[in-house]
C-alpha cells in the first residue's frame, strides 16, 4: 500500500528503511518522500526511485527504524538542570548529600549561596523531611537553597531562613510554606508548595528580589538553553512545557532568535489561585499571539494537590501509619468545580496536576461538572501524572474525553517502589492504583507519554522501558507488571497520543501524507529489540519540519547506509 502526494521531485528521499508510522491506515513503510518540510508520500522502495531528483538528498536507512519524532507532552525544559546547582540526583544518604555539597563549597569557597537540586526525600531515611540542621554542618554561615528532585518543596539552612526573612511569624511566603517545628513553633527549613508558589510569577519575583541566583533570568536562560539542546538529542521534536508565566515567554523568544529553540514548543500558562479576569484576558492574548507551527501558547496549568513523598497529594484514605492525615486539596471541590467550568466556558483547555485518588476524583467531578454546565465540546482537558488512581475513576477519563497524562519513568521500582518514599507512603495495600497504564489504556482512555524533565530522566528510551517492562533501568524485579504496556502502545503515548492531548494530531504525532516531517531514524529497532536493550538506543538522525537539526556524534558524516 502506498500513500501519496503530488508527484514530483522530494526535497529528501528516505529509502531501505522500518518505517512504523503510529497511522493505522499505513502502519509500515520503506521509504519516505518531503517536500517543503512536509511528507508527501509514503510507500516501497521499488517506488521510492521516481521521487528523486538532481537536488534531492537521499538517505539509505539501512534497515535503520524510523519513527515520528517523539512529543514530550510535559518537559520542564525552563527548570533544569542547572549547571551552577550542586547535583544532588543519586545521593542516597544524608552522608552522601553532605559529601556533594562539601565538595563544591571547597571548590567555591566565596560563592554567595550554595544552590542544590534533585535532593531525593529518601535520602534521610525513615519517611521524615530534611530541616536546616540537617544542612548547617557543611554550609556554615553561607545561605544554602536546595530544591527537591521534584521541585515541589525547598530546603534550606538557618542563614538562608536568614536572608529570606523566614521567622516564625512569617511562614506563608510567596514562593512557599515555610514548616514549622510543632514543638518550638520555629521553621525547621523545610518549605512546601514550593511548585505552586515559587515557580508562579510573584514567587520567582520574590526569589529574585530577594538575590536567589537560582532565580535570575539568566540563569533560567542557561537552563533552558541546555534543556531544549537536550531535547533534540534525545529525538522530541515537540515539546510540552507545562507551566509558565506570561514573564517566561520572553525566555522562548530569545531561545528562538538565537537558533536554539531546535524543536516545536507547546507553552502552557500558570493560573494558580487568585487568577483574576484580567489575568486571562492576558492568557488569551499571548494565545493569539504566539499560535503558529514552531511556538504555541495556550493550555492552562493548574493544581488540585501536591506529592505523594512528603504526604502532601490528597488521597481518599489516610496515609500508611496514619490515624488521620489524607492529605489536603488546594480549592474545596465545589469551588474547583465552578473554576473549571469557567475556563472551559471561555474556551480554555487544562492540564490539572493531580497525583492522588481523592486528588484525580476532584478534578475527573469538575470535568464532569463543565460537561454539564457548558455542554459536550472537544476540550480534551488532561489530568497530569496519575500517580495512584481509584479503579472506580478508571473509566471515567474516556467517558469525560479526559486525556491521562503521564510519566512512565515515576513508577519505576527504584523511584517509587517498594522502600521509597511513594510506596510506603501509600501502603501495599494501594498498590494496585499506582499509574494504572495498561487498566487505562485497555478502558479506552488517551494516554500521552512524557518525562517530567527534571524530575527524571528526559531521553523517551527510558520511558518505553519502563512503561513496557516497570523493572528498574539496571534490570531486576518489575513492580505491578500487570500494568504495562506492549512497545507500539508505548510509542503511541510518546508520538500520537501527546499529539492528540495537545490538537496537533493533523500536523504531527504520525508520518502521514500531509503532515509535518518530523522523524527520528533510531540506532536500535526497539518495536523488535530484547527490552533491556531499548535503553541506550539513541536517535542517529532527528528532522524537524524535513530539516536535520540532530546528528549522533557516533554517526559521523554519511548519510547512513
Amino acid at each position: 500500500m502506498t500513500r501519496t502526494g503530488i508527484n514530483g521531485q522530494a526535497d529528501l528521499l528516505l529509502r531501505g528503511a522500518r518505517i512504523h508510522t503510529v497511522d493505522a491506515e499505513l502502519p509500515e513503510a520503506q521509504a519516505m518522500a518531503v517536500r517543503d518540510g512536509r511528507i508527501v508520500w509514503l510507500g516501497d522502495d521499488r517506488d521510492a526511485a521516481a521521487w528523486a531528483g538532481p537536488n534531492t538528498r537521499v538517505i539509505d536507512a539501512g534497515g535503520r527504524l524510523v519513527l515520528p519524532g517523539f512529543i514530550d507532552a510535559h518537559n520542564h525544559v525552563r527548570l533544569g538542570s542547572d549547571a551552577a546547582c550542586v547535583q544532588l540526583a543519586g545521593a542516597d544518604t544524608l552522608t552522601e548529600v553532605h559529601a556533594r555539597i562539601r565538595a563544591w563549597h571547597t571548590a567555591h569557597p566565596d560563592a554567595e549561596w550554595i544552590e542544590a537540586e534533585a535532593f531525593d526525600y529518601s535520602a534521610l531515611g525513615g519517611g521524615r523531611m530534611p530541616t536546616a540542621a540537617d544542612l548547617d554542618p557543611v554550609t556554615g554561615g553561607t545561605p544554602a537553597f536546595v530544591l527537591s528532585y521534584d521541585v515541589h518543596t525547598a530546603w534550606l539552612n538557618t542563614a538562608a531562613l536568614r536572608r529570606l526573612g523566614i521567622t516564625r511569624d512569617r511562614t506563608h511566603l510567596p514562593f512557599g510554606e515555610a514548616q514549622t517545628d510543632p514543638e518550638s513553633g520555629e521553621p525547621t527549613g523545610f518549605v512546601k508548595n514550593f511548585a505552586i508558589q515559587g515557580l508562579s510569577r510573584e514567587g520567582h519575583r520574590a526569589l529574585r528580589e530577594l538575590g536567589v541566583p537560582w532565580a535570575s533570568a539568566e540563569r533560567q536562560y542557561g537552563r533552558l538553553a541546555r534543556s531544549l539542546d537536550d531535547a533534540i538529542g534525545h529525538g522530541i521534536t515537540t515539546v510540552v512545557e507545562p507551566q509558565n508565566s506570561l514573564d517566561d515567554l520572553a525566555l522562548f523568544e530569545r531561545a528562538r532568535a538565537e537558533g536554539r529553540l531546535r524543536s516545536r514548543l507547546v507553552a502552557a500558562l500558570f493560573h494558580p489561585r487568585g487568577t483574576t479576569d484580567a489575568d486571562l484576558e492576558g492568557f488569551a492574548d499571548a494565545a493569539r499571539r504566539y499560535a503558529d507551527d514552531r511556538l504555541r501558547v495556550g493550555p492552562l496549568k493548574l493544581y488540585i494537590d501536591d506529592v505523594v513523598e512528603p504526604r502532601t497529594a490528597a488521597l481518599l484514605e489516610p496515609y500508611a501509619g496514619c490515624r488521620h492525615h489524607r492529605g489536603d486539596t488546594f480549592y474545596p471541590p465545589e469551588e474547583f468545580a465552578g473554576l473549571l467550568a469557567k475556563l472551559d466556558a471561555r474556551g480554555f483547555q487544562c492540564f490539572v496536576h493531580a497525583t492522588g485518588d481523592r486528588g484525580i476524583r476532584v478534578v475527573l467531578d469538575a470535568f464532569e461538572h463543565a460537561r454539564q454546565a457548558n455542554g459536550v465540546r472537544d476540550s480534551r482537558h488532561q489530568v497530569v501524572h496519575v500517580e495512584c488512581l481509584d479503579p472506580a475513576d478508571t473509566a471515567r477519563f474516556a467517558e469525560l474525553g479526559v486525556v491521562a497524562c503521564m510519566q512512565p519513568r515515576h513508577c519505576a521500582p527504584e523511584v517509587a517502589g517498594p522502600g521509597k518514599d511513594w510506596a510506603d507512603n501509600v501502603g501495599a495495600d494501594r498498590w494496585h492504583k499506582a499509574w494504572p497504564m495498561r487498566s487505562l489504556h485497555e478502558a479506552g482512555a488517551v494516554l500521552a507519554f512524557s518525562s517530567d524533565w527534571n524530575v527524571a530522566e528526559m531521553d523517551p528510551m527510558v520511558g518505553i522501558y519502563t512503561a513496557v517492562t516497570r523493572r528498574p533501568l539496571g534490570g531486576g524485579e518489575a513492580w505491578r507488571p500487570e500494568e504495562t504496556v506492549d512497545v507500539a502502545t508505548a510509542i503511541h503515548g510518546y508520538t500520537m497520543g501527546s499529539a492528540y492531548a495537545n490538537f496537533l494530531e493533523d500536523d504531527r504525532g504520525s508520518l502521514t501524507v500531509g503532515k509535518a516531517a518530523d522523524f527520528v531514524i533510531l540506532s536500535r529497532d526497539i518495536l523488535d529489540a530484547a527490552p533491556e536493550d531499548i535503553p541506550g538506543t539513541v536517535p542517529e538522525l532527528v528532522f524537524v519540519g524535513g530539516e536535520e537539526v540532530h546528528r549522533h556524534a557516533d554517526t559521523g558524516d554519511t548519510d547512513l547506509g
